[in-house]
């Protein structure tokens, strides 16, 4: 008997069908048999689907002898399974990889539950993927308890039934327990169910559309035991043409039978009464929808449609009505007129916000100017990084080293109204485009960023700008990008080139990112051979760690600690606070992303293989790029897998420099990640089994597989013997990161953000250079691009 029946209805999708099957039989977890479904299709999916039966056993083919329409087929495919879960999968969508394996996991951890639910993410046929807007109802009860969040829509009637054992402690719940979950898209395919359950209730599939509704509906009510999964498991295909609920037709009337199927299954049980008011609102809201698209209803049908929803509505009324549904008590009419008004409403409110826009930006480039009249602050200074997301990287060192060296310099770090909570105490700050923010860039001496200020901010004689950068550069780069038309979408080269000729100084760890912002940025700025501040930090505890043996491997980062004045912690501390056993080796995994596939995100590992492979004594933290924080990137698997121990998703961690001291080996691809983790003398493994086509859309300056700093694998076998047979800490190793630490952290010593305070702020002529690139005679620290 296998785990998993997934049954396919299958109707004029010859296009797709391929990949859906294939997404489903290429499963790492192969304990499934596929029920496919031919409803009578006239092209050529049954010849399609009787191959994949051929060629394996685990398909079952159905030919229908005349169509039947979508539910159905459905329930034309239950009698042949004999799988312990039943999918239903749509022929023109796919299961993601390794969709089963967690699915049975979590169907594992919960003791077989009713009713799996799980995630999914529409993907578009221009490319674009959106992940479930409400994911976070799933991520909610994943651990057994009740969320927090009161389902909405009169939801929180039908909690009050039965909270005392809505929730149970085995990680399952019910619906009374959880009514958030009815919140989530009526579909069938976002579920897996308990064959034994749905033979016991006899659960089957109406004629006609929006057939899922009274499936859906009376499975999750019924369910005692309701778990969820929050995974992306399958690819929600959204065709440019092809969608039969985005068709125009009289078929959209069969949503008021298919409610009237809802009502007579609660009118026949009585224990499910309570209900009745929610069910009664998403009717309403539901048909309301539908009548609301423009391209659902012929013009002539819609005040008959409107008519069948008001009698169905006021049929099943139950309590008050809400505001937002009693158009349903008039007429046609009425509604078309609360319509009207709502989309006048709408366009006058978008009017009156551009016209406020407009005049708030009149009024503060007039008061920016006024206040450029005024001198300027000689000890005010205006920092940002990342986009203003915190008090972060160079700029922050930088900071740090002011407020210790210089401290009449007043600092203001320019932030996200988001990310004002999250900062440290004690940090002066404004937020972008607030009076406030326009009154200290007037008038502040020195700006220091490693992301260009935006256009509006005006570059004042005197003022002195400092570019950080935010690392040594593997990648094209600004100019360099021209030639990559695909890397540089989004990006405005000419424009990021007009902001980049307000930098007065280019910071630089090393003679290659000299030579390469000269050529990626024809500016004029100065380079300062300071080294990088960020690192300045790594520098400290790598000489703190000399002699310790952090090239052997186990526990290194749990040794460390952060350096003099950086606060940014102790590895031990980083290791405790994300639940590391502190004898454990640390492998950091950070990719970086990926320009030749849309959304930057690209799976080049099998991260719970990884993690297994490593062994019990290697704990697995991963951090994504941070491009792809807010994306779907982490639905697909990296999200459940930290839910489960299986790793450590350190995305969010904000101190990339804390994720480093904290591990004893990184694993990456083409980060410029990888020349700040050589100050600190440890492992690096190079994972480049897609460097061709990395080098082809991004570009690179140079060939990281023939200069690494640290042994390359080029295929997961390659990075799994690796880490099995030691070798990634051997001589070998050792000797490749000695080489390149020579040639990419020259001028990292320790003393990156004291030389920048000193030579810029203070104005010190006698400022040492970084000890290991001694200056020729007479030479000065700066060297003019």
């Amino acid at each position: 008997m296998p785990r998993f029946s997934v049954i396919v209805p299958v109707f004029k999708v010859q296009g797709y069908l391929r990949e859906c099957l294939d997404s489903v039989l290429g499963q790492s977890y192969p304990d499934l048999e596929v029920i496919a479904v031919d409803d009578c299709s006239p092209d050529g999916c049954g010849a399609i689907l009787d191959e994949y039966a051929v060629r394996d056993p685990r398909v079952k083919v159905l030919h229908l002898p005349e169509n039947v329409g979508l539910g159905l087929a459905r329930n034309a495919g239950m009698p042949h399974a004999s799988g312990d879960f039943l999918l239903f999968l749509d022929s023109d969508d796919t299961l993601t990889p390794g969709a089963l394996r967690a699915m049975a996991d979590r169907l594992d951890e919960t003791a077989d539950p009713d009713v799996l639910v799980f995630d999914y993410a529409r993907t578009y046929w221009w490319g674009g993927t959106r992940r479930n807007v409400l994911a976070g109802l799933l991520a909610d009860g994943a651990d057994g308890t009740a969320s927090g969040a009161d389902a909405k829509r009169g939801a929180d009637t039908a909690r009050g039934a039965d909270t005392a054992h809505g929730v149970a402690g085995d990680g399952t719940f019910t619906a009374a327990g959880r009514p958030e979950i009815l919140e989530l898209l009526m579909v069938v395919w976002n579920k897996a169910y308990r064959r034994g359950f749905v033979e016991r209730h006899g659960f089957a599939f109406p004629p006609g559309y929006y057939e899922d509704t009274p499936w859906t509906f009376p499975v999750l009510l019924s369910a005692d035991r309701i778990a969820t999964l929050d995974r992306i498991c399958l690819a929600y295909r959204q065709r440019r043409q092809g969608n039969i609920l985005s068709t125009t037709s009289r078929k959209h009337f069969d949503i008021h039978e298919q409610y009237e199927r809802v009502f007579a299954f609660v009118d026949a049980r009585p224990d499910l009464n309570l209900w009745r008011p929610y069910l009664h609102r998403k009717m309403g809201e539901h048909c309301l929808d539908v009548l609301g698209k423009p391209d659902r209803l012929p013009e002539r049908d819609k005040p008959e449609f409107f008519r069948r929803t008001a009698e169905l509505f006021r049929t099943h009324v139950h309590g008050p009505v809400p505001p937002e549904l009693r158009v349903l008590l008039g007429g046609y009419g009425g509604y078309r007129l609360e319509r009207h008004k709502a989309r006048a409403l709408k366009a006058l409110d978008a009017r009156r916000q551009r016209a406020r826009a407009a005049a708030a930006d009149r009024i503060g480039r007039g008061w920016s100017a006024l206040l450029r009249q005024r001198p300027l602050d000689p000890d005010l200074a205006v920092y940002s990084a990342f986009s203003h997301r915190g008090v972060l990287g160079d700029p922050a060192a930088v900071h740090r080293a002011a407020r210790e060296l210089a401290p009449h310099i007043r600092g203001v770090w320019v932030v996200r109204e988001e990310q004002v909570p999250l900062l440290p105490a004690g940090i002066e700050y404004v937020v972008p485009d607030s009076p406030r923010y326009r009154q200290v860039t007037a008038r502040a001496t020195y700006f220091v960023n490693n992301v260009n200020w935006p256009g509006t901010l005006v570059k004042r004689p005197g003022s002195v700008h400092v570019h950080t950068h935010q690392g040594t550069p593997l990648k094209y780069m600004a100019a360099d990008l021209l030639g990559k038309p695909g890397a540089r979408h989004g990006f405005d080269v000419p424009q990021m080139l007009r902001r980049a000729d307000r930098w007065d100084y280019s910071l630089v760890a090393n003679r290659h990112s000299e030579l390469v912002w000269d050529r990626a940025y024809p500016c004029h700025f100065t380079s300062l051979r300071t080294g990088s501040p960020r690192n300045d930090v790594l520098v400290r505890a790598r000489s703190d760690d000399d002699g310790n043996g952090a090239d052997a491997g186990a526990g290194a980062g749990a040794r460390t600690g952060a350096g003099a004045g950086t606060g940014a912690g102790t590895g031990a501390v980083v290791r405790s606070r994300l639940g590391i056993p502190a004898a454990n080796t640390v492998v950091l995994y950070a990719p970086t992303r990926r320009d030749y596939v849309r959304g930057g995100h690209a799976e080049r590992i099998d991260l719970a293989r990884f993690a297994d492979d490593l062994g019990a004594d290697r704990t697995l933290v991963v951090r994504l790029h941070p491009s792809l924080a807010e994306g779907p990137a982490r639905g697909f698997g990296l999200t459940e897998l930290a839910r489960r121990g299986v790793l450590v998703d350190a995305t969010d961690e904000p101190h990339v420099e804390e994720l480093m001291l904290a591990s004893d080996v990184l694993v990456t691809d083409y980060s410029a990640l990888l020349f700040d983790y050589a100050n600190l003398d440890r492992p690096i493994v190079v994972h480049a089994d897609d460097r061709d086509a990395y080098t082809a859309s991004r570009g690179t300056y140079f060939d990281i597989t023939a200069d690494p700093p640290g042994h390359v694998a080029r295929s997961y076998r390659d990075l799994a013997w690796l880490f099995a047979s030691g070798a990634w800490r051997d001589e070998e190793s050792a000797r490749l990161r000695a080489g390149f630490r020579e040639r990419f952290c020259e001028f990292d010593d320790g003393r990156a953000a004291e030389r920048v305070v000193r030579t810029l702020m203070l104005g010190e002529r006698d400022v040492p250079v970084p000890v290991r690139v001694p200056a020729p005679a007479g030479q000065d620290l700066r060297v003019s691009s």
